[in-house]
């Protein structure tokens, strides 16, 4: 159960449904195989979008996660634990309450088993409910930075001070407690913010620990990693690096593959991964439709022209412009984009005879587009909801769909990737098409160009880039007025966006001094005439996402 639900690195030309590379039960992470016994903490999936985050947390402190579906039941479990040390579940949270028909719920035998668990969110809410306990709306729900009073600084909480600053983000809240359960700790709004049963090692949070903003939340989830499930950190990314290589060289065989080349870290890192396992039988594609920043169809001509790759470039500005004419609508615009890329990788696969298209997809990429159990999709990536549903290749191979940025970034220098791409900033597959809002116009695309040029120069110049995540401009689709000289000038107004993140999934703007983005907006002003008005965008993720469509 766990190998055929794990990130499996192919696709069948149905979007819908994962191939399985092995048809034995393997391991757990990455698909790695059970030669020597490894402890692993699994995460049941209740369709979160910080699903992944919480295994990605447990990932950090070197010990093995697996996401499993929230159905899986307690006969299941039991059978893995003949090839896996299973040392604790997680139970995620999701959109749903636990109150209503439909909503997704566990098993509830898996709570009598003998593994720790510990519910996030709507788990911890599932738990209770599931033991006895009642859950129903709060008075106020609670979204944000909130402050909890910790009661009992035990179990998950060991080591902790009285008053601790998290993040919440629930509507429904337990309203009493299961006979055997106990509180540790509360909130202004929320009584029951954490509980726990110390005899059968069950503990609940209604906040999120994995994310950032939690004062201590990594110490929580280690303190239940370590303390409470005893785990021994024994597994490391090089296992990611060896398993991936020989994932893809089993399931695509002899046959021929095909890549979308950007120059990014990720199709760079996807890229060398699968030459490593089928070396020549790889064909790189750059395509530049037109979108890309200013000088960067050459910086990546220049640098993969140099490796022994089969390396191609494919000029389709005319035909991806022609392509988004008269499209605003951003889930329109990136599908159609989605759509136009996958056809020149038909036409470059039938001239290459390749089989296989592999792509560069991360699990933000999937996360927001909506994919796992029960997930509300944010917006489409092109290379995820934005595929059509029928390809003409044979399969789709996505070798680092569970990894996040940060991790991209390890394999990729374990890989030997030079450290320009190793920390180059993302940048969205539509390129700047989807930094436009309305409809992409060459006239505008040539602008934000120069905008986004700008940006860039001012921010490294003053040395800033190494703390951000990303920094780059948007061209809004509203005309402003301004003043020229003695005259009244109407033009377009540019956005600025700096996130710090670490993995994307959350992000805070950045403070950058107003005298730096009084730099750039004085120069994109004067050296943009069609620009009249700055702004700096302040918000964070969530609510906003880091792109702005």
């Amino acid at each position: 159960m766990i190998g055929r639900e794990r990130c499996l690195s192919v696709r069948t030309t149905d979007t819908t449904k994962w191939v399985n590379v092995q048809e034995s039960e393997v391991g757990v992470v990455y698909g790695v195989g059970c030669n020597m016994i490894l402890d692993v903490i699994l995460v049941l999936d209740f369709g979160g979008q910080y699903c992944h985050l919480i295994a990605r947390r447990i990932r950090q402190s070197r010990v093995r996660s697996e996401i499993v579906p929230y159905s899986m039941t307690r006969d299941e479990i039991e059978s893995l634990r003949t090839t896996c040390s299973i040392k604790g579940m997680i139970l995620s949270g999701g959109p749903d309450s636990v109150y209503k028909e439909g909503a997704p719920v566990c098993d509830a035998e898996i709570l009598a088993m003998d593994i720790p668990v510990l519910g996030i969110c709507y788990g911890h809410q599932l738990i209770a409910y599931l033991k006895g306990g009642s859950v129903s709306p709060g008075e106020k729900g609670e979204y944000g930075i909130a402050t909890v009073d910790v009661k009992r600084p035990i179990g998950v909480l060991k080591g902790l001070g009285s008053k601790q600053k998290v993040w919440m983000s629930h509507g429904d809240m337990v309203h009493s407690l299961p006979y055997g359960f106990e509180v540790l700790a509360s909130s202004e709004n929320c009584p029951i913010a954490a509980f726990t049963n110390k005899e059968r090692r069950i503990f609940g949070l209604q906040w999120h620990p994995e994310v950032t903003q939690t004062q201590s939340g990594k110490r929580m989830l280690r303190n239940f990693v370590f303390e409470v499930c005893g785990c021994r950190p024994n597994w490391r990314m090089s296992d990611f690096v060896k398993q991936a290589i020989s994932e893809i060289r089993g399931a695509v065989g002899d046959s021929r593959c095909i890549i979308a080349l950007s120059g990014g870290v990720d199709s760079s890192t996807a890229a060398l991964l699968t030459q490593r396992a089928i070396g020549e039988n790889l064909t790189a594609v750059f395509v530049d439709h037109g979108f890309m920043r200013l000088g960067e169809p050459e910086s990546v001509k220049g640098f993969f022209s140099g490796l022994k790759m089969d390396f191609s470039i494919v000029d389709s500005r005319e035909r991806f412009l022609k392509r988004l004419e008269g499209v605003t609508d951003p889930e329109e615009k990136r599908i159609a984009i989605g759509e136009e890329f996958v056809h020149v990788f038909e036409e470059m696969a039938a001239k290459k005879g390749a089989e296989f298209l592999v792509q560069g997809t991360i699990y933000p990429d999937r996360i927001e587009s909506g994919q796992g159990a029960r997930a509300d999709k944010i917006k489409s990536h092109h290379n995820v909801a934005g595929l059509p549903t029928k390809l003409r290749f044979r399969g789709v191979v996505e070798p680092l769909r569970d990894l996040y940025k940060d991790e991209v970034r390890e394999v990729a220098e374990k890989l030997g990737l030079p450290w320009e791409i190793v920390q180059r900033q993302p940048f969205p597959g539509p390129g700047l098409a989807v930094r436009v809002m309305g409809e992409v116009t060459r006239e505008k695309i040539d602008l934000l160009r120069q905008a986004d040029r700008i940006v860039a120069e001012e921010i490294e110049k003053e040395g800033l880039d190494d703390a951000l995540w990303q920094y780059f401009a948007v061209l809004l689709d509203t005309m402003t007025t301004g003043v020229r000289g003695d005259s009244r000038a109407y033009g377009y107004v540019v956005a600025i966006r700096a996130v710090e993140s670490r993995e994307a999934m959350t992000a805070s703007f950045a403070r950058i001094p107003f005298e730096v983005l009084g730099k750039i907006s004085t120069r994109i002003t004067n050296e943009l005439p069609n620009v009249v008005r700055v702004v700096y965008d302040i918000t964070n993720k969530p609510p906003s996402t880091i792109e702005w469509e």
